[in-house]
C-alpha cells in the first residue's frame, strides 16, 4: 500500500477542476470483508468551473460545505449546495455536482467501504442519495480536520484511528441534524452571514471584538449565536481555521516555527504554540515530529 507522501497522482475519480486541496490517501482497494475501511478524504477550494458528472462511484461517501453554492443531484432527487450542507452517496448513485462560479464550493469529503458504516448510516437515516444541514458546522468540520491530520500522519495506526473517526463523524452529523425550515429564521441567516466573514478573512482576523465589529453585529449577541449553532465561540472558530492553515504551513520541512506564527497574526511564537496546542493537542515541535 502506498504511502499518502508516495501516492504523487490522484484517483482518477478526483476533478481536476480545484483551486487547492488537502486530500489523504490509505488503502484504495481494501478487502470485502473488512466491516469499515477509510480509503481516502480531504478539503478542495473548487474552481469556479468545476462539474462533476459520475454514472456511479466505486465506494460510499460523505461531503461536507463549509462555504460557497451550487447544485447536486443524486440519481432522480435535486438539491442546493449551502454552507452547512451534508450529502452522502456510493454505489449505484449516480451524481451531478456544479458550483456557483461566483460563490465556488469548500468542501470536506471521506469515502470508505464496509457493511458495519454503512449499517450505521441507515440507523442514523443518512442513507446514500439524501442530503441534511448540520446546526453545529463547526463541530463536524473539526472531525474531518482530525481525519485530514491522521489520515496524512502516516503512522501505523492511521488507518484504525481513521476508521473510527468516521464511525465518531456519523454520529456526530445524526446528532446535530437542523429541522430546514429553521435556515429560513433571522438568527440563522446572521450567524451564517459571521462564520462566512471569518471564514473568508481568518488570516487578517485577530479577535472576537474585531469580528463582531466588521459584521455589525453585538459581541455578546455573536456569541449566543455562535453558542446556539456552532458549538464553539467565534474566536475558538477563528483560531480553528488559523491552526488547520499552520499546520499546512509547518508540513513544509523548510518552515520555521516563528515564520508561520508571524504569518498568522502572532507577534508572541509562546502564543501561537499555546494556540496549536489548544486546537490539536499537541506543539507545533511535536507535530512537525509526527509528520
Amino acid at each position: 500500500m502506498k504511502t499518502p507522501a508516495q501516492l504523487k497522482t490522484p484517483p482518477a475519480f478526483f476533478s481536476p477542476q480545484v483551486l487547492e486541496a488537502r486530500r489523504f490517501y490509505l488503502d484504495l482497494a481494501p478487502a470485502a470483508s473488512k466491516p469499515v475501511a477509510v480509503v481516502c478524504g480531504g478539503w478542495e477550494r473548487c474552481a469556479p468551473d468545476y462539474a462533476i458528472h459520475r454514472a456511479t462511484f466505486p465506494y460510499h461517501s460523505i461531503e461536507f460545505v463549509v462555504r460557497g453554492k451550487g447544485t447536486l443531484s443524486l440519481g432522480r432527487r435535486d438539491f442546493a449546495m449551502l454552507p452547512g450542507a451534508v450529502f452522502f452517496y456510493g454505489p449505484g448513485i449516480a451524481q451531478r455536482m456544479t458550483t456557483d462560479a461566483s460563490d465556488p464550493l469548500v468542501k470536506y469529503f471521506v469515502d470508505f467501504t464496509g457493511p458495519r458504516t454503512v449499517r450505521l448510516l441507515r440507523q442514523c437515516e443518512l442513507a446514500p442519495g439524501s442530503m441534511v444541514r448540520v446546526f453545529a458546522p463547526g463541530d463536524v468540520q473539526r472531525i474531518f480536520d482530525d481525519l485530514i491530520l491522521n489520515g496524512l500522519s502516516g503512522s501505523r495506526l492511521s488507518p484504525q484511528i481513521c476508521d473510527l473517526l468516521l464511525e465518531h463523524l456519523i454520529l456526530k452529523i445524526a446528532d446535530c441534524l437542523m429541522p430546514w425550515e429553521a435556515l429560513e429564521t433571522p438568527a440563522f441567516a446572521t450567524y451564517q452571514r459571521c462564520r462566512q466573514h471569518i471564514q473568508a478573512q481568518h488570516l487578517r482576523l485577530r479577535t472576537q471584538a474585531q469580528i463582531a465589529r466588521e459584521c455589525h453585529v453585538n459581541p455578546a449577541y455573536l456569541c449566543r449565536l455562535f453558542r446556539r449553532y456552532d458549538h464553539q465561540t467565534p474566536y475558538q472558530c477563528l483560531m480553528r481555521l488559523k491552526m488547520n492553515l499552520a499546520a499546512e504551513r509547518l508540513r513544509d520541512p523548510g518552515s520555521l516555527v516563528k515564520q508561520v506564527a508571524a504569518e498568522l497574526g502572532f507577534s508572541d511564537p509562546f502564543h501561537f504554540s499555546r494556540a496549536f496546542k489548544s486546537v490539536f493537542g499537541l506543539s507545533p515541535e511535536a507535530f512537525r515530529r509526527l509528520r
